[in-house]
Parts: C-alpha cells; sequence; structure tokens
C-alpha cells in the first residue's frame, strides 16, 4: 500500500511531481508507461478523445505527435483547450493534466521523428490519418513503395506530419484509497506560480 497523498508530500512544482510518478510507472515494467489519453473538442464543444504517447515533457509542457491534419490537429487548431490523462493501473495512480496546446518547433518534431522506429516514420508518411483510406492492403504497398523511395537514406519528417505541446494549466494527481476515499490533489496555476489544494474523493 502506497503512502497516503499530502501537501507536505508531493513536491511545490507539479512538473517536478509527474516526473517522480512516471519514474515510478517507468519502474512498474509497464509496456506503455508512457501512454496517455488526450481529449480535444471541436468549435462547437464537442468532445473526442484517443490514446497517444507522450515523446517529451519538461517545464515548457508535454508533447506528443500526429499528423496536422488528423481529427485532433483539425480540432485543435479551432479550440487550442484539451486535456491529458494518465493511468497506471499497478499502482493506482492517475494524472490529469489540463492546458492550452500549440505546435512545437520544427527542430522538436524532427527531433521526435527521427527517434522513431523506421517503420513507424514510413507509416506517418503513407498514412491520410483520421480519414477514409479504400482497404488496408492500399496502406501497406504504399509503405513499400516509400521504403524503397527512401531506400538509402534516413526517412524525413513529413511536412504534414509534427509535434504538439500541451502547456499545463492545472494537474491533479489521484491515488487509490479504501472504501473510495481517494486522495486527490490539485495543482493551479494562478499569477505566476502553482497553487495546491486537497479535493475531496
Amino acid at each position: 500500500m502506497l503512502p497516503p497523498l499530502d501537501l507536505e508530500s508531493l513536491s511545490a512544482d507539479p512538473v517536478e511531481q509527474f516526473g517522480v510518478w512516471f519514474r515510478d510507472a517507468r519502474d512498474c515494467d509497464l509496456k506503455f508507461p508512457d501512454a496517455v489519453a488526450l481529449a480535444t473538442a471541436d468549435a462547437a464543444g464537442r468532445p473526442s478523445a484517443r490514446m497517444v504517447l507522450l515523446k517529451k515533457f519538461d517545464e515548457t509542457g508535454f508533447l506528443f505527435s500526429t499528423n496536422y491534419e488528423s481529427r485532433k490537429a483539425t480540432e485543435l487548431q479551432s479550440n487550442p483547450n484539451a486535456a491529458l490523462l494518465f493511468y497506471w493501473e499497478p499502482l493506482n495512480r492517475q494524472v490529469r493534466i489540463e492546458g492550452r496546446v500549440e505546435r512545437a518547433s520544427a527542430e522538436e518534431s524532427d527531433a521526435i521523428h527521427l527517434a522513431r522506429p523506421r517503420a513507424s516514420r514510413l507509416s506517418a508518411w503513407a498514412s491520410p490519418q483520421s480519414r477514409p483510406v479504400v482497404d488496408r492492403a492500399r496502406l501497406e504497398t504504399r509503405v513499400r513503395e516509400l521504403d524503397r523511395i527512401f531506400a538509402d537514406e534516413e526517412v524525413p519528417r513529413p511536412d504534414f506530419w509534427g509535434a504538439y505541446r500541451l502547456i499545463p494549466e492545472r494537474f491533479e494527481f489521484w491515488q487509490s484509497r479504501d472504501n473510495r476515499l481517494h486522495d486527490r490533489v490539485d495543482y493551479s496555476a494562478e499569477d505566476g506560480r502553482w497553487i495546491r489544494s486537497l479535493l475531496g474523493p
């Protein structure tokens, strides 16, 4: 059983605290400790959510990548407010992060692209993400064609693919406790600093 959460036991900096919990999740040998639900909404406020992989995080925000013509990217273009939700079942912990999203720099996108396996980079070129396709066979054929085209070079980043950064405005750290009396700690950005408070379960 993990010790209960209280304001004294957590860092005053939510990004630093996230780093502690993220390392704990990686130490559990989870297949995808970096898997996170990303929730967006269109201009009318209709929500959608999907799983993505966290590519990087630091004091500037939390990075993920996608096709710039995907549904999530289209929604972020019209409504840049979004939320992330991490859930690490072996630890009975979750972290919610809310904020505004902006495109990361070309240099950051290039670095993320080049760190991916070659097959994933080819798939980024081949897939018309979120748009209809005739069948899977054509996608696979396109990947093989691209593999031949880029046979003697690194697969470059497509200009329609890149990284986004969620700049956090609010965090919530949640930890399961017996009898549904879960621990919840909120961090809200206010006048350039983080205000912490305990929340009822």
